[in-house]
């Protein structure tokens, strides 16, 4: 891997500790979409394999599959978004760029936002917006001035450990069955 894609990727170059400009994902969004999940930004896997939620221990595609009574997990990425925005979820990052070294929120700076003011545009039908995570929620205040629901859930990432699958499962399975989605 050369010194630039590291840095691409989020990983501390071999002779330099300062972080590069990371671009985040495209959205998944359709007309149909109705509930957007908006992480913070793609950790290093994710960027790696330019998949939402792509860290082995990220619990989004296994609590999608325990909702949705599927197993998501053990299908290719592709047919995972299909599943995703047959049932009408969105998936989306609050930030489109920034600084970062490794994979943690906390790690993040000189953030800049994504066009969430386009969401209503790029899905027409949107109803509801569930923040994944707290860095993520820091948005809310944008969210909720499109005027649809807003929710802050428990983050699926392998560093929030402090919940256990099945708290996090009740949590994203009440809100998701408050939208119609469970």
């Amino acid at each position: 891997m050369t010194q630039k894609s590291a840095v691409t990727l989020g990983l501390p170059p071999a002779a330099s500790s300062a972080a590069q400009v990371l671009e985040s994902l495209p959205p998944v969004l359709s007309p149909d979409t109705r509930l957007v999940v908006l992480g913070s930004f793609p950790g290093v896997a994710s960027l790696r394999a330019q998949q939402y939620y792509a860290h082995p221990r990220n619990q989004f595609w296994p609590l999608l599959s325990a909702l949705w009574g599927i197993d998501l997990v053990g299908l290719s990425y592709e047919m995972r978004v299909a599943e995703a925005c047959a049932r009408g979820l969105g998936l989306w990052d609050v930030y489109a760029t920034c600084q970062r070294v490794g994979s943690l929120d906390s790690a993040i700076r000189d953030a800049v936002f994504n066009n969430l003011d386009s969401l209503r545009q790029q899905a027409p039908g949107l109803r509801a917006i569930a923040h994944n995570g707290a860095e993520s929620a820091r948005a809310m205040r944008h969210t909720r001035a499109l005027g649809v629901a807003v929710i802050r859930l428990p983050s699926t990432s392998p560093a929030h450990a402090s919940w256990s699958f099945e708290r996090k499962l009740a949590v994203w399975r009440e809100a998701f069955a408050a939208h119609g989605m469970a």
